[in-house]
């Protein structure tokens, strides 16, 4: 389905009350709780995208490049600042961060912005006339993984280590910009890291492996391993690629099934494309959860119709 209506990338923003839809067809902008359009960029104005990310609910967005069609390359990210008065388009395109190899994520908090490459990850001061702050060697990182704390107390940083396995955590805080500083390890997993996820504070680390069936949370500050789930027993690419999304209690494992490490409750989307998943404030309201441990949304929106395609 994604495919068919041409959807490139999802990503929430900061508190996952919005998210962003990178499409060939532009850019869209949604609301979670109500569901409906916010806002769209169309192709004469940006081409087909690959990624987009949002602050918070500001008036940035970031734009690279890429699909069938770009107008923008896929080196390169682009920064729409909605709020500019301009009659041109391309004159609320305010900054412009270039690299020499095509970049594969991107994250912002309310003062810096993050843009991941396959072997090396960059830390900019934002959004006032940015500046290098720090860069990061890693290990082959084809998905761009990483996450960053949005809160205003804490500035971490997590994306895979350059042990097969392993996450480094970095302090922005803490770190003198310009230095090359050893952000601290946590040997997570045996095989490569597939995703990896901090909380709203920063203060617990979540990942998962290839081989798909263990997600680990960790400590931030201790890097001590809190807790061990476990999504099954096959393997699988984490993001749903088995049509299933699990919910695990975290405050009370016991909650959780067969020792504390299976799933409270799960509930089925379609297979045929991975899907991303938060909490929202009013998360109850939309899932019905039965004694066998299913939990089944009572309706699914379509968020691609809520805006006709001749209106795009």
């Amino acid at each position: 389905m994604a495919q068919q209506r041409g959807v490139n990338s999802l990503q929430f923003n900061q508190d996952q009350s919005c998210f962003c839809c990178a499409m060939e067809t532009g850019v869209r902008i949604y609301n979670v709780e109500p569901l409906m359009e916010k806002g769209h960029l169309d192709h004469e104005q940006v081409g087909s995208v690959a990624l987009c990310s949002m602050l918070h609910r500001s008036n940035l967005l970031a734009v690279v490049g890429g699909g069938v069609n770009p107008k923008f390359s896929e080196i390169s990210v682009l920064i729409w600042d909605d709020a500019c008065e301009a009659r041109d388009p391309k004159d609320k395109l305010v900054l412009e961060f270039t690299f020499t190899k095509p970049v594969l994520a991107v994250r912002m908090r309310h003062d810096k912005i993050i843009i991941v490459l396959k072997n090396r990850i960059y830390v900019y001061s934002f959004p006032d006339n940015p500046v290098k702050l720090f860069e990061f060697d890693t290990r082959d990182n084809p998905k761009g993984l990483c996450d960053l704390c949005p809160s205003m107390e804490k500035q971490l940083l997590v994306f895979p280590g350059h042990k097969c396995g392993s996450l480094q955590l970095v302090d922005l805080s803490n770190t003198k910009p310009g230095t090359s500083s050893a952000p601290f390890t946590i040997n997570a997993h045996q095989s490569e890291i597939a995703c990896v996820a901090l909380n709203q504070p920063g203060s617990v680390a979540a990942s998962a492996s290839r081989k798909g069936t263990l997600i680990r949370l960790f400590d931030t500050t201790t890097r001590d391993k809190l807790v061990e789930l476990r999504r099954g027993t096959d393997p699988a690419t984490l993001y749903c690629d088995k049509g299933t999304v699990h919910i695990f209690a975290l405050k009370d494992t016991k909650l959780n099934r067969r020792s504390a490490q299976w799933s409270l409750a799960s509930f089925t989307v379609p297979a045929e494309c991975a899907c991303i998943c938060a909490f929202g404030k009013n998360t109850s309201k939309n899932y019905v959860f039965t004694p066998d441990g299913n939990c089944n949304r009572e309706a699914f929106d379509v968020y691609l119709d809520i805006c006709d395609d001749d209106d795009f």
